[in-house]
């Protein structure tokens, strides 16, 4: 029995050592951390309860009977993060550079099932070569075994993988269909071709780093919703991405203790700008009715056009989608469609609120848009916002013209409450614009046709570019100062926390993709 016992220890010893120590050390000089290190800084002090540990492969085939090493390149288990469970799998690059293998997906798969069964959020830290070649398709039915996890856990259990090493090949796909993506800036990427077959294919000479690195990814496709300068910045944006999120589609995201004082925010009238033409920064409406340093921007350098991000507003978590006047005006184009649908489905999954800031001149024009589905994509923002459940609350700030205002949240589209500010434009167009199509032959049979225009503009502005017509007729709910805001909405959320939506009974809907 104690030699049984010694044995086991000598087993745990060496699988805690990973692939060798001078990998490690290497490592280090890369300001990377290792599997299990990025584990232990992730979770809770002493929380991590490791399941597999004495896994090892079971291939013979060329030689690889003689190389085996406990784990199989994977640290799996659970533990917690700020009090809450978590399931968490590290992939080892010190073994086989981290290559999926028939037993390797086994202890992913594993720890997936167990997060679905139990309801908890599932993390993965992808530090990868793709599938182990010496294993040929058991390693690739290992994929797929992990991607169909991937979709049953979909919209039960959120869903984090941060990308902190290679990430080539199938490896991509899983990444790709989790929640939230993150990368390391330098010493990540992903591509699911590399840069030696991009040449052979294409003639292309590119770098992994251009061709997938987190730079490209955060900013070009979209893949990536949050980049960290290292491992250790990424691991902090995990815990606090997470402390937004419920631990799974039948809870509420924790709020935290609030003590309700004097709501009014004075800085919040003076933001919007006289002109309707001049551009404002919309974070700082965000920072000035949100809980103190609470906001958390996803996509931050993807589609700027429109801000997303999690905060809290009287200490509840909510999900704020905005448009953004200092890029491209905040009109929606197919990127900023894309990014405000996904992650509209993703808090209407996790029964977070949504709060809509809209200061919004229509959707881009032009051919590269229409080629490029500007229709498709617009609609999928246009769904996602129909189909959500959750409590959702609208603040007009300034311009909501045409086909833009009904998808940004509108009354029509199932919006709980909509405010607008004074400053609030709701029309079919601009008043210049509407003025030159509607009175255009008062215009141009007129003495002084600009004067003309100018009159004729002030008189649509008027009647239709105010919020009173559309209070008027219930399609605003209330006009109210900028400095109420904040109050009005810790009011309107917690008047619909209790929200409940009765849905047809269908399958799923068809979003169009």
């Amino acid at each position: 029995m104690s030699q049984n016992l010694e044995k086991l220890k000598e087993k745990i010893a060496e699988a805690h050592k990973g692939g060798g120590e001078q990998r490690i050390a290497k490592q280090h000089e890369k300001k990377k951390l290792t599997a299990r290190e990025r584990v232990d800084y992730l979770l809770d002090e002493n929380s991590f309860e490791e399941i597999g540990i004495l896994v090892t492969h079971r291939t013979t085939d060329f030689g690889m009977e003689k190389q085996k090493f406990y784990g199989d390149g994977v640290v799996t288990g659970y533990g917690t993060i700020h009090g809450r469970l978590v399931y968490v799998f590290a992939q080892d690059f010190t073994v086989f550079g981290g290559s999926l293998s028939e037993t390797h997906a086994e202890k992913i798969c594993k720890i997936m099932d167990m997060a679905v069964k139990v309801g908890a959020p599932l993390i993965g830290l992808n530090d990868s070569g793709g599938a182990r070649i010496q294993e040929g398709v058991k390693s690739l039915g290992g994929y797929a075994d992990i991607f169909h996890r991937n979709v049953k856990a979909s919209g039960v259990v959120p869903q984090i993988s941060a990308i902190m090493g290679p990430c080539a090949g199938g490896a991509v796909y899983s990444p790709a269909m989790t929640d939230f993506t993150l990368m390391v800036e330098d010493t990540s990427y992903m591509f699911v071709t590399g840069p030696n077959v991009v040449k052979t294919v294409t003639n292309e000479e590119v770098t992994s780093e251009e061709l997938g690195g987190a730079s490209t990814h955060s900013t070009k496709s979209g893949v990536t919703h949050v980049t960290a300068a290292n491992d250790i910045i990424c691991l902090e944006n995990i815990k606090q991405l997470i402390s937004y999120m419920p631990q799974n589609n039948k809870t509420a995201p924790e709020k935290l203790e609030f003590k309700l004082g004097d709501e009014h925010r004075e800085i919040l009238e003076s933001i919007v700008p006289d002109s309707s033409n001049k551009p404002y920064d919309m974070h700082e409406i965000i920072h000035g009715i949100i809980d103190t340093d609470s906001f958390f921007e996803i996509h931050k350098n993807y589609a700027e056009n429109i801000i997303v991000g999690f905060s809290r507003i009287g200490g509840r978590s909510v999900g704020i989608i905005a448009n953004q006047p200092m890029s491209l005006a905040g009109v929606l184009d197919v990127d900023a469609s894309k990014k405000a649908a996904r992650f509209t489905r993703f808090c209407d999954c996790f029964n977070i609120p949504l709060l809509v800031l809209v200061d919004v001149p229509g959707f881009l024009p032009g051919t590269d848009q229409e080629w490029n589905g500007i229709i498709l994509h617009g609609a999928k923002l246009l769904y996602a916002l129909s189909e959500a459940t959750v409590p959702k609350v609208t603040v007009i700030t300034r311009k909501a013209y045409g086909g833009a205002y009904d998808v940004m949240n509108s009354k029509h589209i199932g919006a709980d409450l909509n405010f607008a500010w004074p400053t609030a434009e709701i029309a079919v167009m601009g008043a210049k614009g509407a003025s030159e199509i509607i009175f255009r032959k008062e215009i141009s049979q007129a003495e002084d046709p600009e004067k003309k225009l100018a009159e004729k503009e002030a008189e649509y502005a008027e009647k239709f570019a105010t919020p009173f017509e559309a209070a008027q007729r219930g399609f605003i709910d209330e006009v109210i100062m900028p400095k109420d805001t904040r109050r009005k909405l810790i009011r309107a959320f917690s008047a619909l926390e209790n929200k409940a939506v009765l849905r047809p009974d269908r399958k799923h809907g068809n979003i169009p993709l």
